[in-house]
């Protein structure tokens, strides 16, 4: 959080609007020190040039009538917390999303795309499980957070959720072994349109999306999620001043009609991207209830939270512990409702010991 220090009596500069009636400021309090400042009589300060007088009080004592130093302020304290948030030690941690049968999608998982059951948690208090599966430790790779509600097999993915892309060294031979398993395949293998890159689709049980895209060996197979903007410069905006990522690339396919960008911590073949999509023409989607968040690491929630608020995002959790245990997190929603929860760097490793 961005601490705002109080300035001593001596130092604060007065503006214009303290010379209003509004500010109860005694008149002959007003007129000693100006008349003091300005080396005129008293009897001066309040006559048909009084308002000269004000004027080069004012600029004497450096404020400008536009309030233009409040403004300099304001753009300064912007650009350090635009610095602090390109300079904050963020990753991509986790993709949260709910599955109807826990142990049919881990198995599909561990069984079709080759992932690893990390670990699982259960907190029948709040009757929800959690199962973390991917292709490393979390301490160093982007997982996926499995939600399993008590009760409840059953969930709309809606529209603007996309898919969750995994690199994989033969597209073909995934594919088969998908179908082999009973999975349903999407798309068939084959060069992407109006590219090189030999792609795939296929569906998990509970109708969720993953691309697979043949790449040579990569740190994060687990490398994309995409989801649909209404607003695509909005978006990106938004996701390089408050997220702290960058603009990786942009594709534009009129054709189809949509164009596509590519925003992360690092270069697509080493880090997780986020693919943010927009359709021409269309500037709000349903989110379904099925997707929930994406989590990522800060060393300062706090200031996340301000950042995040400066630049347009809203916030849904202030920045804090959470209950019962020490993590501290905040959570907000980028212009387009999508949600995300920064999660403090250091409470993240403890979580995991």
């Amino acid at each position: 959080m961005v601490r705002i220090i109080p300035m001593a009596a001596s130092s604060i500069r007065p503006s214009l609007t303290c010379l209003s009636s509004s500010h109860r400021f005694p008149i002959s309090l007003l007129s000693r020190n100006l008349s003091r400042t300005l080396h005129v009589p008293q009897s001066q300060l309040f006559g048909l040039n009084s308002h000269k007088l004000l004027r080069r009080s004012v600029n004497c004592l450096g404020v400008a009538e536009s309030g233009k130093p409040a403004q300099a302020s304001t753009a300064t304290a912007q650009d350090d917390l635009l610095t602090w948030v390109k300079n904050d030690k963020r990753r991509m941690l986790h993709v949260v999303y709910r599955v109807g049968d826990l142990d049919r999608t881990i198995k599909f998982y561990t069984e079709c795309l080759g992932m690893k059951l990390l670990r699982k948690r259960d907190i029948p208090e709040e009757k929800y499980t959690n199962a973390f599966l991917g292709y490393g430790p979390e301490d160093s790779h982007f997982v996926i957070e499995l939600t399993y509600n008590y009760g409840v097999d059953k969930y709309d993915i809606g529209a603007g959720f996309g898919h969750f892309g995994i690199a994989v060294d033969d597209v073909a031979k995934t594919v088969e072994l998908v179908k082999a398993k009973g999975g349903k395949v999407a798309r068939e293998p084959g060069p992407v349109k109006g590219g090189k890159t030999v792609i795939a689709f296929i569906e998990d049980p509970d109708g969720y999306k993953f691309e697979l895209l043949e790449r040579g060996p990569t740190p994060e197979p687990l490398c994309q999620v995409m989801l649909r903007v209404g607003d695509l410069d909005r978006a990106i905006k938004f996701y390089e001043k408050a997220f702290g990522m960058e603009l990786l690339r942009t594709r534009d396919n009129p054709e189809y009609k949509y164009t596509i960008a590519m925003m992360g911590y690092g270069p697509e073949d080493k880090f997780p991207v986020l693919e943010l999509t927009c359709n021409y023409g269309v500037t709000e989607y349903d989110k379904g209830n099925a997707y929930a968040q994406i989590a990522i690491g800060t060393d300062d929630v706090y200031k996340t939270a301000e950042a995040i608020k400066l630049f347009g995002g809203k916030i849904t959790r202030e920045p804090g512990p959470l209950p019962g245990i020490s993590t501290k997190i905040t959570a907000c929603l980028d212009p387009d409702g999508w949600k995300s929860v920064f999660v403090d760097n250091i409470d993240f490793l403890k979580e995991l010991e």
